[in-house]
């Protein structure tokens, strides 16, 4: 058994620091640039927050953008959004530490000169313009929380976030006026934002595709055929692609982009995605139709990009059998692999005849499938019928509670860590 991790393992490693040191160097060139001199420490410490806090905002922006590129660099567009969301939770706290540091720093002086600083009334409008971007900053924070919020309220809310941080440059920009750092992060954060404006979220950089086939392989799941109008999208079995559907004859789509994994590739660039019924747009979904336009962003991803030359085992929980069955559609095993397919019941078993008949026309190929209803599977049961099962590279597709347990139970039969592979698709 080879304990050492593959040269794809450590650069995937490598990778996942790219997006944390992009936003620690953007802050440590900031303060660096901006550290204060001959200043009390609670007036240094306000500052240094400041700058660190406004930064992080930036570095955020950045990482919010989807780009095909930028996502593979920094890990994937799952990691990127993570490391968005803690860059700009750790910059709202920081930009807080701010004023109330200046405050500490008055209150030396006289009590009542402390809360003026805190009081906008008081204050004149460059300051307003620091305190209206935090007010829009925790007006939008406190939407990315609200995960039952509707998508498109949510969307508006969190585009508040970008709003915020145009205001607090703004407001550093009146203090200070055209300081080569602060151009600077008013370039970048103006350049992410008109990206992600433009290319994706009006989706001037989006690929189109049409609709040429519907069909049903389960209750409550559709599979799309698409064909591309242009250049075709490069895509791989495992990655997905961001669609918005939207209107044909008789059906009218959402128009918003959502992540959906890829089934099926040919040669003629033509793609195959998956679509469950799990929220309004989704829902809607399920009546699409043939000759409907599509527009297509990606794609994205790395799951089962590089599967090594170790025997395999994939473990699939409901709509997670697509990257799968992408895999086999695309090409025979190249060395022993075990599915284990975990379903509630045949109704909701998507492609399971077709899996069936890979198993049989292929000797490398070997498939478990488990109806457990609404309880959990019989893991232990499962994973006894895997031989050599501490040899193999594990990949999970399905629903994040099915994940956390069948990680766990993996674990107990001595899988190590660095063989459990994974993505969550779970960011909005």
């Amino acid at each position: 058994m080879n304990l050492w991790p593959s040269a794809a393992a450590r650069a995937a490693s490598a990778r996942c620091l790219v997006a944390p040191m992009l936003a620690l160097s953007i802050a440590l060139a900031s303060v660096y640039w901006a550290f204060p001199e001959d200043l009390t420490a609670w007036r240094s410490t306000g500052i240094v927050a400041g700058w660190a806090g406004t930064a992080l905002l930036v570095a955020s922006l950045v990482l919010m953008v989807r780009e095909t590129r930028l996502a593979r660099l920094v890990g994937g567009l799952e990691l990127s959004y993570r490391w968005h969301h803690r860059c700009g939770m750790l910059a709202y706290l920081l930009l807080l530490c701010h004023p109330l540091a200046l405050a500490l720093d008055a209150w030396a002086e006289a009590p009542p000169l402390a809360w003026q600083t805190l009081d906008p009334r008081a204050q004149s409008w460059p300051l307003w313009l620091g305190w209206a971007g935090l007010l829009l900053l925790m007006l939008g924070l406190a939407a990315t929380f609200a995960v039952h919020l509707p998508y498109r309220r949510w969307r508006g809310f969190h585009f508040l976030l970008g709003g915020g941080v145009l205001l607090g440059l703004a407001h550093v920009y009146v203090l200070l006026g055209s300081e080569p750092l602060l151009l600077a992060l008013l370039l970048i954060a103006a350049l992410a934002l008109g990206w992600r404006v433009l290319a994706s979220d009006l989706g001037l950089a989006a690929h189109p595709y049409r609709v040429t086939q519907v069909e049903k392989p389960a209750a409550g799941m559709i599979e799309a055929s698409l064909a591309p109008c242009a250049a075709a999208l490069a895509v791989s079995p495992g990655q997905f692609v961001l669609a918005a559907f939207g209107d044909g004859i008789s059906y009218h789509g959402c128009g918003e982009y959502h992540p959906f994994t890829v089934s099926g590739i040919d040669r003629q660039g033509r793609l195959r995605v998956c679509i469950k019924a799990l929220g309004p747009c989704s829902q809607r979904l399920q009546e699409v139709e043939a000759g409907v336009l599509v527009h297509l962003e990606g794609p994205f991803g790395r799951f089962l990009d590089d599967p090594g030359s170790a025997a395999q085992l994939w473990i699939a929980g409901g709509i997670g059998i697509t990257p799968f069955i992408a895999k086999l559609r695309a090409q025979a095993c190249s060395q022993p692999t075990t599915l284990i397919y975990l379903y509630r019941d045949a109704v909701g078993a998507a492609f399971l005849e077709e899996l069936a008949a890979a198993a049989r026309d292929d000797p490398l190929f070997e498939l478990l499938s488990d109806a457990s209803g609404e309880s959990l599977p019989d893991f232990e049961r499962l994973l006894q019928q895997v031989s050599r099962l501490g040899e193999r590279e594990v990949h999970l597709c399905g629903p994040q509670p099915l994940l956390a347990a069948i990680s766990a139970a993996l674990r107990q039969r001595g899988v190590g860590a660095a063989a459990i592979h994974f993505e969550s698709f779970d960011f909005r």
